[in-house]
C-alpha cells in the first residue's frame, strides 16, 4: 500500500518554534518529525511514499532524497523509497492528490506531516480491507473534544455526521475526533471538482457521511497534532516518557478498568435518563491521571436496564455521550466503554426476552474485560479494576487483574474511599516499580 504524506503547510501557528524551515522538519527528541513518521511507516512495511511540499520543500527534499540514503539524525539508512510532488501553486490540501492519481492505482494511506503518531498501520489496514468503504477515517478520543472536529457513527462504524469545530453540535456527544489520518481509495480521485484549491474535508470526505461509504476506525494509539508551541512542547514529554511508542496497539499495553455507576458518576440505583446523570467531584481528575500515565481507560458496566425495556440502546448512548462532554471539558477522556445489556431474571413488564440471558460478559463475570483485552491487546495481569462494589472486584480477579474497592464516602471499606484516591495508589506504585 502506498503512502501519501501532506507536507506542504506552512506551519504559522508554531513560527515561533521555528520559521525557517517547514513545519514537517521541527525537531522532536533528536530528529524531525517527519522522520519519525517515516520510521514507524518503514517498520511495519510501508516504504513506499510520495511526499507532497510546497513552502520550503526544499529543505525536506535536500534532507531525504529520494529515501535510499542515510539519516543525518540517526546515522542509519531511511530505508523507503520516496518520490515528490512539488506544489508550485497553492492546489489545496488535496489538490495534489489529482495531479498524482495516476500513481495511486490501489487504496493507499493518505497522512499529515505535522502530526507525530505511532501506529498499527496494518490493523488499520485490515480494518479498512473487511469494510470495504472508499474511506476509513482514524478516530480517538482526546483531552479537547469541544474544539475538535467530531465524527458521529453508526453502530456499523460508518459515518453518519462530520462535524467541523466551527459546526453546531449536539449538547452531548461522543468524544470521537478525526486525527488526520486516512485510508482512501482511488476512486475518489476519478470526479471533477470545478475548484482551483480542493479541500480534502470538504470537497472529497465530508460528502461521504451518510453514504455508507465511509468507516470509523476508532483506536486509543498515539497520535498527536503539533500545531501550536503548547502543543509541541506536550509531543516532547510524551516521547520523552515513552508514551508515544508504548501505545501501539502491537504492544501490550496497561488499562486501568472502571465500573460506572458509583465509581465515575453519582449512584442513583438504576439511571434511566441522562439528565439524572452527574459526574462525581474527582472523577474527572482521576480519568486525567489515568490519561496521563499512559494507561488506557476504561469502562466496563452492567446496564441490565437495557434487558428491562427501560432504557433503549440510543439512551444510553445519550448518558454515556453526556460522560464522555463532561469529562472532555475538564480535559479527561475514555479509551473505550463496554457495557452489558443482559439480565438473566425474567418477569419484567416491557423486557425484551432475547436479552435476559445468563451471559458471559455481565459482572461478576470477566467478559467485558477479556473482550477488551482481545480487541486492544491489554495484558490483564498488568491491569487494575476499580469499582464500588464486590461483583466488579470479582469480574476484575476472574480476569486476572489487580483490584481496588472504593466507597466515595458512602459506607467504611477498606482505606482508600474515592477514585482519585485509588487511581494515585495506582500510580504511586507504578513510579516505585
Amino acid at each position: 500500500m502506498k503512502t501519501v504524506i501532506m507536507a506542504g503547510g506552512k506551519g504559522t501557528r508554531i513560527s515561533s518554534i521555528a520559521q525557517d524551515i517547514p513545519k514537517p522538519m521541527i525537531w522532536i527528541e533528536g530528529k524531525p518529525v517527519l522522520e519519525h513518521e517515516i520510521e514507524c511507516l518503514r517498520d511495519q512495511g510501508f516504504t513506499d511514499i510520495i511526499i507532497t511540499v510546497g513552502h520550503l520543500g526544499n529543505v525536506i527534499t535536500g534532507y531525504f532524497g529520494d529515501g535510499s540514503g542515510i539519516s543525518p539524525a540517526s546515522g542509519r539508512p531511511f530505508g523507503v523509497n520516496i518520490e515528490y510532488f512539488v506544489e508550485n501553486e497553492p492546489l489545496g490540501n488535496a489538490g495534489a492528490l489529482f495531479r498524482i492519481k495516476d500513481k495511486l492505482t490501489e487504496d493507499f494511506l493518505l497522512l499529515n506531516a505535522d502530526a507525530l503518531f505511532d501506529i498499527d498501520f496494518q490493523r488499520f489496514a485490515a480494518f479498512h480491507k473487511t469494510h470495504g468503504g472508499l474511506a476509513t477515517l482514524f478516530t480517538h478520543p482526546n483531552s479537547h473534544p469541544y474544539d475538535s472536529g467530531l465524527i458521529i457513527a453508526g453502530d456499523d462504524g460508518s459515518v453518519k455526521q462530520w462535524l467541523t469545530k466551527e459546526d453546531a453540535r449536539p449538547l452531548y456527544y461522543r468524544n470521537r475526533v478525526n486525527a488526520g489520518l486516512h485510508i482512501i481509495s482511488p476512486k475518489l480521485l476519478k470526479q471533477d471538482i470545478p475548484a482551483q484549491k480542493i479541500d480534502l474535508d470538504r470537497h472529497l470526505l465530508k460528502p461521504l457521511a451518510n453514504t455508507g461509504q465511509m468507516f470509523v476506525y476508532d483506536s486509543p494509539e498515539y497520535v498527536k497534532d503539533m500545531g501550536t508551541p503548547e502543543r509541541y512542547e506536550s509531543v516532547c514529554r510524551d516521547v520523552r516518557a515513552g508514551r508515544v511508542h508504548s501505545r501501539n496497539l502491537q504492544k501490550k499495553q496497561k488499562a486501568v478498568f472502571l465500573d460506572r455507576d458509583g465509581t465515575i458518576n453519582r449512584y442513583i440505583g438504576f439511571l434511566r435518563d441522562e439528565k439524572e446523570f452527574e459526574l462525581l467531584p474527582g472523577a474527572a481528575e482521576a480519568i486525567r491521571l489515568i490519561n496521563d500515565s499512559g494507561c488506557l481507560a476504561v469502562v466496563v458496566t452492567n446496564q441490565p436496564v437495557i434487558a428491562r425495556g427501560e432504557v433503549s440502546v440510543d439512551g444510553l448512548q445519550n448518558i454515556h455521550n453526556k460522560m464522555e462532554t463532561l469529562l472532555g471539558l475538564e480535559g479527561a477522556y475514555l479509551d473505550a466503554i463496554y457495557y452489558c445489556p443482559h439480565h438473566p431474571h425474567k418477569g419484567y413488564e416491557g423486557e425484551i426476552p432475547e436479552l435476559k440471558i445468563d451471559c458471559d460478559c455481565r459482572k461478576p463475570k470477566p467478559g467485558m474485560l477479556l473482550r477488551a483485552a482481545a480487541d486492544l491487546n491489554i495484558d490483564l495481569t498488568q491491569s487494575w479494576m476499580i469499582g464500588d462494589s464486590e461483583t466488579d472486584m470479582d469480574a476484575g480477579k476472574a480476569a486476572g487483574c489487580r483490584c481496588i474497592l472504593i466507597n466515595n464516602g458512602t459506607e467504611e471499606v477498606g482505606k482508600t474511599f474515592t477514585l482519585s484516591d485509588a487511581v494515585k495508589q495506582i500510580l504511586e506504585g507504578e513510579a516505585n516499580g
